[in-house]
């Protein structure tokens, strides 16, 4: 059976349970605390050396980066599709999900850190918080340009663009849509779900109110079967126990 090692609130890991729920895929469940520092742990960091999640785990070999999980999972369990069957097609999916991966998926963390994690990480001393960041394999310069305060407004500002950038690039695409890459749902409409979902939760969902094809988009995506299995319990519950 598939392992997942993963967390309700992540975004990363909300795109791999995406493409689980949509193949039906049976998975075993491997829950990481952050707060208790399971992502941090030996045992952990032997599969997944980065320190962050998801890790997929089949016939026991780690699969690690939620892109690269997502493209295994289309390769070995091909039967539902998520990603174009012509040349052309999939190399269209996997511009937007390049995109996803350097632009909206970043930029959405800014935000997300202020409003959820900053008050957690007030609470440790200077020397606290600088011993956690030295911790972190992947993201120790992100938490230290952060910093116990958060991220200053020229950040957020910056990080606000971007996420606007990609909803007006999403309304010019949708335009032949009905999904990003023409009648299909693939992997690029994977791969953008979480952000868009996050920034609703973070309160800007006014930020696609002039978009009436990103409007239908999420309307549909929120109506998918695969979307309210993936968004499991505690999902979008971003309060200091995550």
């Amino acid at each position: 059976m598939l392992e997942l090692y993963h967390s309700p609130i992540s975004t990363c890991s909300q795109k791999v349970r995406l493409v689980l729920a949509e193949k039906g895929l049976d998975w075993k469940s491997n829950l990481i605390v952050f707060t208790t520092g399971d992502h941090l742990t030996e045992d952990y960091l032997k599969l997944n050396p980065n320190g962050v999640v998801p890790t997929l785990i089949d016939d026991g070999d780690p699969i690690i980066d939620s892109s690269v999980i997502n493209e295994y999972l289309e390769d070995v369990y091909p039967e539902v599709p998520v990603r174009p069957r012509d040349a052309k097609g999939t190399a269209r999916m996997r511009a937007w999900r390049q995109f996803i991966d350097e632009v909206p998926t970043p930029a959405i963390r800014y935000p997300s850190f202020n409003a959820y994690f900053v008050p957690i990480w007030q609470k440790l001393s200077e020397e606290e918080f600088a011993a956690y960041a030295r911790r972190l394999p992947l993201r120790k310069h992100f938490y230290r340009h952060m910093g116990r305060g958060g991220f200053d407004k020229q950040a957020i500002d910056e990080a606000l663009d971007k996420l606007r950038q990609t909803l007006e690039r999403m309304e010019k695409a949708l335009v032949t849509g009905p999904w990003l890459v023409g009648d299909q749902y693939t992997l690029a409409d994977v791969s953008i779900t979480p952000t868009v979902v996050r920034m609703e939760d973070l309160g800007l969902g006014n930020m696609w109110s002039d978009l009436p094809g990103v409007t239908d988009w999420y309307r549909r995506i929120q109506a998918r079967p695969n979307f309210s299995t993936a968004y499991m319990p505690g999902s979008r519950d971003l309060g200091p126990s995550c």
